[in-house]
């Protein structure tokens, strides 16, 4: 019997999958449980495959829009914004899918399942791969989580737009070079309280419909044959009903790498009876191995299959095209005018200006003569895109975007510096090739926009990138290469800087935040973002960003990078004063909050409390400000962070404009996670701030403004919540 692509529409989409497994040999079962799955042709079951990505844009399958890296998204604090990123993501995909179908091309990164986002912890500033997630902060990357979903997933009843994927699950953040055999020592505390809320976010809130286990151990379970993780909590407590992905190549590393497996069989018997059921990677055609030495049940591959087949058909993939709403999307979408000109847009949210002393910035185009655009990463491509992208259609580096910006007679000098990394950008020069260069482009200048930092060649994913003796780790914070020393060298000619960093990452610019006057932080803007950052720097906007990770002052300060404890990580537990505290940035404007207010002072734990703030733009420039309410808890008995971020309103404000911003906040946004992992709402007194920043010293130096603070008190006897 063959079955019809279109099946049995009638039928919910599990038990069309069920009945279409059925007709399945064993055989035919495992082939479709690795990521390249071949085609069934007797039951008219097309060749699929499973590996696509779409951090900030679709990835690796040819032209498509780059948006700022996800590090870069996260600085937007906009929730509603990044669901829009992931709106146009998810059109492009469907654009991209339908018309590669049309040319029989199923490919690689050709398919509907996008293995984003990434929401792993960014703990440790060191980690390579922080700037494909949204930051250090459990709260926010758990509402950024949720918003990219939502926009890939759609919101139609019946299909999905594309399916996500949450990763890499859990306890995942380095080191990049042992992560085939690494062990990831964690507390409940700490794996209740800080690594799994955003996990927990995507599945519940958001419903993703996949879930990528992470490379390394978890308390010696591999995270993709984790009882703990995937059965007892992904599948039993969050009741997850989609698919689980290994990472690529993972389940090898149960045998080769961690040592808990002695053979290939082993190894997947391990991660299939743990809820793991599809294989980035060939281990699983060992399964039919696994199932003659009585290792696995021909009903576990069952089950397996059935919920892949099942993803396959929300996606429509087993009906006509004129049923599912997403396929008549035309591939002239992908990569126009439209979406690139929103990823600019999106860009000029994302850049945080970190210091602007004596109001250097904006420049007034009309008082500048000449300017020098100065450092590797001025007319730097790679450093627009950091990594998992694709093609873009059109780059505006730092250097052309300030081209465009400025009147036709002002003269722009552009000298590279030095190489990003290496002591010379030729390899017969001597070193320091480029420096008398970039000297005399700087004393010609009026101005020096100096644009340094690093790009995802030196951090980035192990086996990505040439930073080899870290795995794709910063080895510290510094400015890699001669970078400071040219930093240094251009500071001599006193001339002003404008210091541009594009990173994806935290540097410790301690050097520079004492003697340079103005200092921006640029991540990885998108293809065109430079475009963005010259309308910033001649203030065409005001800035909005926000940094959703702590810049520490030194190296030296962080704790062991294998070390998973959260003691002295992130602004939730940091011991030391920031250089640049997460949450803050600076604007064109200045912002006055007021009269903060909750509707009462003391409250049971079994009702909600109302928070409000009034909130004026008191300066010139129209703008957005990202209002930060974080909750301490006074009296805790066990551990606690300093302060939570616990609500984020972006607000847009006219010159003298006033406006209210309210939350509700639930009791759960009171609770704590004791050393037990338990979640308890305890009594005592919590203090709620609310202001553009967190309510630390360095915060209100920096800014010159103080947080509003309330105080409400929790009565009655401790009780155990939910998570």
């Amino acid at each position: 019997m063959t079955v019809q692509m279109s099946g049995e529409p009638d039928l919910d989409f599990e038990a069309r999958a069920k009945a279409l497994v059925a007709q399945m040999t064993l055989e035919e079962k495992v082939s479709q449980m690795v990521y390249n799955s071949p085609a069934i042709p007797r039951l008219g079951i097309p060749a699929y495959n499973w590996w696509n990505e779409a951090l900030h844009g679709v990835a690796r399958a040819g032209v498509a829009t780059m948006f700022p890296q996800a590090i870069g998204l996260a600085a937007t604090f906009d929730k509603r914004l990044l669901q829009q990123v992931a709106d146009i993501v998810s059109t492009e995909a469907r654009a991209k899918f339908h018309e590669f179908q049309r040319k029989g091309d199923h490919g690689i990164y050709k398919g509907l399942t996008f293995w984003s986002p990434n929401v792993n912890i960014f703990r440790d500033p060191r980690w390579g791969r922080g700037h494909e997630t949204f930051g250090e902060d459990p709260y926010l990357t758990g509402k950024l989580g949720v918003a990219y979903i939502r926009g890939l997933q759609g919101d139609h009843p019946r299909y999905l737009k594309v399916a996500a994927c949450a990763k890499h699950f859990a306890v995942h953040s380095g080191p990049e070079a042992e992560r085939h055999s690494f062990n990831a020592v964690v507390s409940q505390k700490d794996l209740r309280e800080t690594y799994l809320p955003a996990f927990r976010e995507c599945v519940k809130t958001a419903e993703v419909e996949a879930v990528m286990g992470a490379y390394n151990r978890v308390n010696d379970e591999p995270c993709c044959g984790s009882d703990r993780l995937l059965k007892q909590i992904l599948r039993t407590e969050w009741s997850f009903t989609g698919h689980v992905v290994s990472d690529c190549w993972a389940i090898k590393d149960f045998h080769e790498g961690h040592g808990v497996t002695s053979t290939a069989p082993e190894s997947v018997a391990l991660a299939l009876r743990n809820g793991c059921d599809l294989n980035c990677g060939n281990m699983y055609l060992n399964l039919l191995i696994a199932y003659q030495e009585g290792l696995v049940s021909e009903q576990e591959i069952t089950a397996a299959v059935t919920r892949l087949v099942t993803t396959r058909m929300k996606l429509g993939l087993f009906d006509d095209d004129r049923q599912v709403p997403y396929a008549n999307i035309p591939y002239e979408k992908n990569a126009c005018r439209e979406h690139r000109d929103f990823a600019v847009e999106v860009a000029k949210k994302t850049l945080v200006l970190l210091k602007n002393d004596k109001q250097l910035l904006p420049l007034g185009r009309d008082k500048i003569q000449a300017i020098a655009v100065i450092g590797p990463n001025a007319d730097s491509r790679k450093a627009l895109i950091g990594n998992y992208y694709g093609t873009p259609s059109c780059y505006v580096t730092v250097l052309e975007g300030i081209r465009r910006a400025v009147p036709a007679d002002t003269a722009v000098y552009y000298a590279q510096g030095c190489h990003l990394f290496k002591d010379k950008v030729e390899n017969l020069a001597e070193k320091k090739d480029r420096f008398a260069e970039a000297v005399s482009a700087a004393e010609r200048a009026d101005v020096v926009v100096l644009c340094l930092g690093l790009d995802a060649s030196i951090e980035g994913e192990e086996g990505d990138v040439s930073n080899e003796y870290t795995g794709g780790d910063k080895p510290n914070l510094n400015l890699p290469g001669l970078q400071q020393e040219l930093l240094e060298t251009i500071h001599r000619t006193g001339k002003p800087i404008i210091l541009v960093l594009l990173a994806g990452s935290a540097l410790a610019v301690s050097w520079a935040d004492e003697n340079v006057p103005a200092i921006i932080q640029a991540w990885y803007p998108g293809a065109e973002g430079g475009a963005a950052i010259a309308s910033l720097i001649f203030g065409d906007y005001s800035p909005s960003g926000k940094l959703p990770v702590t810049f520490y002052r030194t190296t030296e300060e962080l704790p062991d990078f294998r070390n998973y404890a959260m003691e002295n990580r992130t602004y939730r537990y940091m011991e030391r004063q920031a250089l640049y505290p997460f949450g803050y940035g600076l604007s064109y404007t200045t912002f006055a909050y007021s009269e903060l207010q909750v509707s009462a002072a003391k409250f049971s734990g079994n009702e909600n409390i109302s928070c409000a703030v009034t909130v004026k733009n008191t300066g010139n420039y129209t703008a957005e400000e990202t209002v930060q309410l974080y909750i301490r808890d006074v009296e805790a008995r066990v551990r606690l962070p300093r302060w939570e971020l616990k609500g984020v309103t972006k607000v847009h404000l006219t010159p003298g404009e006033t406006k209210t911003v309210s939350w509700v906040l639930t009791p759960r946004q009171f609770a704590l996670i004791d050393d037990e992992g338990k979640c308890v709402l305890e009594p005592g007194e919590f203090e709620i701030f609310v202001g553009g920043s967190q309510p630390d010293e360095r915060s209100r130096l920096l800014t010159g403004q103080n947080v509003q603070k309330a105080v409400v008190e929790l009565i009655g006897e401790a009780r155990e919540l939910e998570y």
